[in-house]
């Protein structure tokens, strides 16, 4: 975000859910329960004390079937040390998919401090679909097993046992991936891996959390072999583990998946909608492109329809096991998950006879050198050609606003995996491309203010924001998501990031499903005491959003080589105010600043206009950068420091006021401070 009104984390803090520390995943990944405390036994108790909640003992263990099934049994004893602890272990939710998976929770205990026991009573699990698809009858399959832990109080142990049974989805071939909790609150865990020893699985394993055990079990084919792993957040001597043992990738990895070819053909097999698409769908792609005469127009108009006439249900991606719908069935319910709208796009771009191809995004850069499984993408795409126009563009109809040929930041210039069927014409096709990193329109932002100054010091204030490109796309779902009665609440989370503290009405905003246009927000804000005028003299900054330049140190790591900054996509923002001062006021205004580069270029500048016919003077302060490169070369990084500095300089420049006392104000009497401790 360049423009720091708003830095992404408004949108995440207004929409963010709390997790509890206590929740599995349904599928047989291996992943720990998430926490976001550090801490260890080896810690002072003192300190372990203040934690909400201590998991003293985290036990996983996974079986492998030769047919791909597994068994992931979990038992975990949590410490409950706060009340904060109770609230976030008062319910387990454990979500999977009962059309090829099954949850047991076998044992669910409070151990009391004083010893006594409570057995929590099978009465107390229920078993409802997944909150994301109460409304989606398609998708019921997809579920949420709760446990209710009535009676946990601090200072209570609570034991709970929890078996996970799979089918696998995309048998025989199965996947797992497992993390450490380095990062979690957890004293001890311990993590068991029992494999048949007739599959061929790739298996690699970090080296510095090794196996403690490894044995062959079995003859024939009832041979298996298990290995055991102990880890511990911190050594014995109390330090935290070294940087090799914090990755980012997970610390055991498997696979039956021979290569990403082999994982593209498999996935390609389910989500292919090139063969008996259906007369429904046919007549559907007709209707949607009879009135384009080219093939982008066609595209465009079925990018249109599926993004935002299909409404997405926010699913992960794994969640139902990889069984795409089918596009009939998507047209006639109106809803779908993103990967399902994926399918549907393909095939009414393929009965319009346009080349579509679904693709998984969210992977890391070098995931092309990392074993092939499905569990590290997040996200669904399509690339679709547009005949001798062009190479093609990449969409994504899951965000149901985002412009055509607009892909999140987080997703461009990283890899997508593509879903190729094993066709002769795919043969020599890569199942690996990069999003492309530009937007198909320029980045732009535009801020205005006008504002007016009461002689009470008063300020009242008409806002405006017109936006291209990744704000947009924040802005537009946040507003589209949001129900209008509740857009005072967006805008005025967008006025204290400005720095505008005061309350907010009248907010407007264009229609988020219209894409071909810029974004704009309007309110109205009113600050009852922005100016005391018992102060001499009183200055004001402008009245402009701060323009969020990337920082040359943030980065920065001691005695470490400089590196490139990270400028992001070109991006030009504008931002004007116009304040209008109560009669018998004057002003001294700042200087404005001109600063050119060839990555980016700054200017500002200041003014006073009037006093009019009726005595009013009226103020005007603009600043405008211009990011014109990606990054800034790692040998210029002192020169990007006096960019910065000469921005944040002007930035901090204020205007003075002057304001003479009026016969109002001579007449006024002099009000007598109370305590209000103290009787009148």
């Amino acid at each position: 975000m360049k423009l720091r009104f708003a830095p992404a984390a408004f949108f995440v803090l207004a929409a963010a859910l709390p997790v509890l520390c206590a929740q599995q995943p349904a599928n047989p990944s291996g992943k720990t329960p998430p926490s976001s405390d550090k801490n260890a036994d080896n810690k002072p108790a003192s300190v372990a004390a203040q934690t909400p909640a201590q998991i003293e003992l985290l036990e996983t263990h996974i079986r492998f079937e030769p047919d791909g099934a597994s068994r992931k049994e979990v038992h975990a004893r949590v410490r409950i040390n706060t009340e904060l602890g109770t609230r976030q272990f008062a319910r387990l939710n454990f979500d999977y998919n009962r059309a090829f998976e099954t949850v047991e929770i076998p044992l669910a205990r409070i151990t009391h401090a004083s010893g006594g026991t409570a057995d929590i009573l099978a009465s107390a699990v229920t078993d409802q679909p997944n909150p994301a698809v109460v409304e989606a009858s398609a998708y019921q399959d997809i579920r949420r097993k709760t446990v209710r832990i009535l009676g946990l109080e601090p200072t209570d142990m609570l034991e709970y046992r929890v078996v996970t049974t799979t089918h696998a989805p995309l048998g025989p071939d199965f996947y797992l991936f497992h993390t450490f909790a380095k990062d979690a609150i957890v004293t001890q865990e311990q993590f068991e891996l029992d494999l048949p020893s007739s599959r061929s699985v790739q298996l690699r394993v970090n080296p510095a959390t090794s196996p403690s055990y490894e044995e062959k079990t079995g003859e024939g084919s009832e041979s298996r072999v298990i290995r055991r792993w102990e880890y511990r957040w911190s050594s014995p001597d109390g330090k935290a583990k070294s940087a090799q043992d914090v990755s980012a990738e997970p610390d055991v990895t498997l696979t039956t998946f021979t290569s990403w070819k082999q994982l593209s053909t498999r996935l390609a097999e389910k989500f292919d909608a090139s063969e008996n698409i259906a007369q429904q769908v046919i007549a559907k792609s007709n209707d949607l492109t009879k009135a384009s005469e080219k093939p982008g127009e066609k595209i465009e108009a079925i990018f249109d329809f599926v993004s935002q006439k299909i409404s997405t249900v926010e699913l992960p991606l794994e969640s139902n096991g990889f069984r795409p719908r089918a596009p009939a069935e998507i047209l006639s319910s109106g809803y779908a998950t993103p990967e399902d709208k994926m399918v549907l796009f393909s095939a009414l771009a393929r009965a319009a006879k346009m080349p579509a191809i679904v693709a998984l995004a969210g992977a890391t850069n070098n995931a092309e050198k990392l074993l092939p499984r499905p569990t590290m993408f997040t996200h669904a795409l399509v690339w679709t050609g547009t005949g001798n126009e062009g190479p093609g563009v990449w969409l994504d109809p899951g965000t149901e606003v985002a412009p055509f040929g607009m892909i999140g930041a987080n997703l461009r210039g990283k890899p997508a995996f593509l879903l190729l069927p094993d066709t002769q014409e795919n043969s020599s096709l890569s199942t690996w491309l990069t999003v492309p990193v530009d937007l198909p329109f320029a980045a732009s932002q535009l801020v205005s203010v006008n504002a007016v100054l009461a002689a009470d010091g008063q300020l009242s204030a008409k806002v405006h924001y017109s936006l291209r490109g990744d704000n947009e796309l924040l802005l537009r779902v946040a507003f589209h998501q949001t129900a209008k009665e509740k857009w005072r609440d967006l805008a005025q989370l967008l006025s204290i990031s400005d720095g505008f503290r005061g309350q907010v009405t009248n907010v407007t905003a264009s229609d988020p499903s219209n894409t071909r246009q810029a974004f704009s927000v309007d309110y109205e804000i009113v600050m009852p005491k922005f100016v005391d005028w018992s102060k001499k003299p009183v200055r004001i900054p402008a009245l402009l959003p701060q323009l969020g330049l990337p920082d040359a140190a943030a980065n920065a790591v001691a005695g470490a080589a400089a590196s490139a900054i990270d400028l992001g996509t070109p991006l030009d923002v504008d931002t004007r105010a116009t304040l209008q001062l109560p009669s018998g006021t004057t002003a001294r205004v700042p200087t404005g600043t001109s600063v050119e580069r060839d990555y980016a270029t700054f200017a500002s500048k200041y003014s006073m206009q009037g006093p009019d016919a009726a005595g009013n003077v009226t103020l005007g302060a603009s600043r405008h950068v211009h990011f014109l490169l990606r990054e800034v070369p790692a040998s210029r990084v002192t020169d990007y420091k006096a960019f910065v500095h000469a921005v944040q300089n002007d930035e901090a420049q204020d205007f003075t006021l002057e304001r003479a006392m009026s016969a109002d104000d001579h007449a006024k009497p002099a009000v007598k401070k109370t305590s209000a401790l103290t009787k009148p």
